[in-house]
């Protein structure tokens, strides 16, 4: 229960969506049994703007993952969106730092992606960029061919 209770306040921070931004965030019951990809990542650090090719295709390709964005800096509103832009971010964007909903320390290093199970419990923490097939094996996918190209 305090899993999907975290998950839950996770997903209230939700601001922006890949699709809509500013749209209303995807509810607990469409992302349960969904694996969640945190990523902190910053429009000054040039191996998170590395990653963020990657983190787009989890988002796109592989449905039982679901990527969320949290800014370094907390920037918000119409800039956040500029910058997701500019950056070609097409994954969620948490509104506020979900650190403390989860129980962990703010990251102090960028990129840092989390890795919450299906329960809601964080059970990775990948510090610095991540490809793809890394993010697939975080999350217990199985890499798709697709994928690759």
């Amino acid at each position: 229960m305090r899993h999907a209770l975290i998950l839950s306040a996770v997903l209230s921070l939700v601001c922006c969506t890949k699709n809509h931004p500013g749209a209303t965030a995807p509810t607990l019951g469409l992302l349960q049994g969904q694996w969640v990809v945190v990523n902190y990542w910053a429009q000054w650090c040039a191996p998170c703007i590395k990653e963020i090719p990657e983190l787009n295709r989890l988002d796109q390709d592989y449905d039982r993952v679901t990527v969320v964005g949290v800014n370094y800096d907390g920037t918000t509103g119409e800039e956040l969106e500029l910058q997701r832009q500019k950056l070609g971010v097409t994954f969620a964007s948490l509104a506020a730092d979900p650190a403390e909903q989860l129980g962990i320390t703010r990251p102090v290093v960028l990129p840092t992606t989390l890795i919450l199970d299906p329960t809601g419990r964080v059970v990775a923490t990948l510090v610095g960029p991540q490809t793809l097939s890394s993010l697939v094996q975080a999350t217990q996918q199985e890499l798709k061919e697709a994928s690759l190209e």
